[in-house]
């Protein structure tokens, strides 16, 4: 299936179980792949035959910078869920947050959340 990618999105959120995360923020990252037909878009040249992914990207930046919740997993959900909801056209999508700082002493990269939700067909 043909997919848009919208990578490694940097935005400032304050998601996290400690009251310190939830207080002084971090930055989290958004990878977002949408699947659907990019054929009637690319046949005719023409935006409203695919999803605007700077309208996408602005939903996710509410969503993340705007929103609240203890876990990324939650964020994930509603990421994939509004865009979902948004943008009938897409059949599948894959949402990666990522933490790079998550407030323990532990040297690594970050933790990374990864879901795969389909559209679920009335």
């Amino acid at each position: 299936m043909d997919k848009i990618i919208l990578r490694k999105m940097k935005f400032f959120g304050y998601h996290g179980v400690f009251p310190e995360e939830n207080k002084l923020g971090q930055r989290f990252y958004v990878d977002a792949t949408l699947f659907f037909d990019i054929g009637p878009a690319g046949s005719n040249d023409d935006l409203e035959k695919t999803v605007n992914y700077a309208e996408a990207y602005y939903t996710i930046k509410k969503i993340v910078e705007q929103k609240q919740f203890k876990l990324i997993e939650a964020l994930a959900e509603h990421i994939a869920t509004s865009l979902l909801d948004t943008y009938t056209i897409i059949n599948e999508i894959e949402i990666r947050v990522t933490k790079p700082h998550p407030p323990f002493d532990i040297h690594f990269e970050g933790v990374t959340v990864e879901i795969h939700r389909k559209r679920v067909q009335a």
